[in-house]
């Protein structure tokens, strides 16, 4: 019997992009696929992201890479995946010859069994595709189509899998999941699906949830989160910007009111939350005035995480026509400004965890690296029993870490009660308690 060839995978862009790569891999193991790294694959595949204008070369970037592989007659076939495929095919058949296939959207299935692409310890559930609001900078409707959840039962059967393989975190993911229901039963439905992943979860340690449109972050979420011991007190709420002539021109169906009010309702009810959110950097027509009110909200406000992104102009997006569009230099600038004080406002809440103790979940032994404060000119490195962590407040891949030292050994997947010792802008450092 002829022996399959060999797959690899390069997975681009976001954690919903990994998931439909384990779903890829998944379906195609089930067919006798052996899945191995890229460098040793017969078959090529790219998993693209076409978000924004960086995503784009990021993913041309990678089929070139593969091309060269190729001409090496190192490769056999290219197979492009995706959201560069959905929106870009034909351009992309043309341009590049010497790709064998284009697919464009995934389907959401995950009845098929996953191939992780995460460490074993944790994973990501994805439970809608698509998105409901229609922002006017997006154009994830356009490459999603139509917003679509995954049924019910389908879900509730991974986390029966997941619960059986006693995961230490599930990180339940989506566009916006706070839609998720809303094209099965007419009305949202978040809080009765993760009552029901509770129940069911009794295995599994963290559940966090990532992605809350703020319009449908309802009291009722936030009791949950606040009431069920396994949810992550983290609140990871888009805003984009707080002037109100912005807003509306972003189709962000909140005005600046509102949002102050959700959250000072978030911090009321959960009060040892972690706010998350993320802002967009020059926004066509967002004048000096308005972007310093921005900055005025963020330092009041005093956000635990934020990231910050530099407009990208989509066509096809109603922001791609919009009159008095910034230029690049004045983006850059208003980005640079927003992350450096993010990054004072980080360190100061960082300071206020010194002596404290957290759960901290162990991702992976470290590389003999710890960085212990020498002096006001900066860090000395040790080695020795030290560990990479994060704590409740910090989601894989993109928040900070713990570095943990530890007089014995611990397991990827553990966790451990750790003091904090010392703080840098966006990292901590602790010793675990004996």
């Amino acid at each position: 019997m002829k022996q399959k060839d060999k797959i690899g995978i390069l997975s681009l862009g976001c954690s919903r992009n990994l998931v439909d790569s384990e779903n890829i891999l998944g379906r195609l193991n089930l067919k006798g696929y052996a899945i191995v790294d890229i460098n040793k694959a017969d078959i090529g595949i790219v998993n693209t992201c076409a978000f924004i204008e960086d995503s784009r070369r990021e993913s041309i970037d990678a089929i070139l890479d593969l091309i060269e592989l190729k001409r090496e007659g190192k490769l056999k076939r290219i197979v492009v995946y995706g959201c560069l495929s959905q929106r870009y095919k034909n351009d992309l058949k043309k341009e590049l010859p010497e790709v064998d296939a284009f697919v464009g959207k995934i389907s959401l299935n995950h009845e098929v069994k996953r191939f992780s692409l995460t460490p074993s310890h944790y994973a990501y559930l994805k439970i809608c595709e698509g998105c409901v609001n229609n922002c006017s900078f997006c154009i994830i409707p356009k490459i999603k189509g139509k917003f679509t959840s995954l049924d019910i039962n389908s879900i509730l059967n991974k986390i029966d899998t997941f619960n059986k393989n006693k995961l230490s975190e599930i990180n339940i993911i989506g566009q916006d999941i706070t839609g998720f229901g809303i094209d099965l039963f007419g009305t949202p439905q978040l809080p009765g699906l993760i009552r029901k992943i509770v129940k069911r979860a009794n295995n599994i340690g963290w559940i966090r949830l990532l992605y809350l449109h703020p319009k449908r972050v309802t009291r009722g979420l936030l009791e949950l989160v606040k009431d069920s011991p396994k949810i992550c007190k983290y609140i990871d709420f888009p805003i984009q910007h707080i002037n109100n002539r912005i807003l509306k021109l972003m189709n962000r169906h909140m005005g600046k009111e509102e949002i102050l009010d959700l959250i000072a309702k978030i911090k009321k009810t959960i009060p040892d939350v972690c706010l998350r959110t993320s802002i967009i950097a020059g926004f066509p027509s967002e004048t000096d005035k308005e972007f310093k009110e921005l900055l005025k909200f963020i330092d009041d406000v005093r956000f635990e995480r934020l990231g910050a992104f530099i407009y990208s102009r989509e066509e096809d997006t109603p922001a791609f026509s919009f009159k008095k569009q910034i230029p690049q230099k004045i983006k850059i600038e208003r980005f640079n400004a927003l992350m450096s004080l993010q990054q004072k406002i980080s360190n100061g809440n960082n300071k206020k965890l010194l002596g404290k103790s957290l759960d901290i979940l162990i991702d992976e032994k470290g590389k003999n690296f710890y960085p212990v404060r020498k002096d006001a000119s900066g860090y000395a490195e040790f080695s020795n029993g030290v560990y990479l962590g994060r704590s409740q407040y910090d989601a894989p891949e993109v928040d900070g870490i713990v570095y943990v030292k530890s007089g014995k050994p611990l397991k990827q997947g553990d966790f451990v009660k750790v003091k904090i010792t010392d703080t840098m802008e966006y990292d901590l450092l602790g010793e675990a308690v004996k």
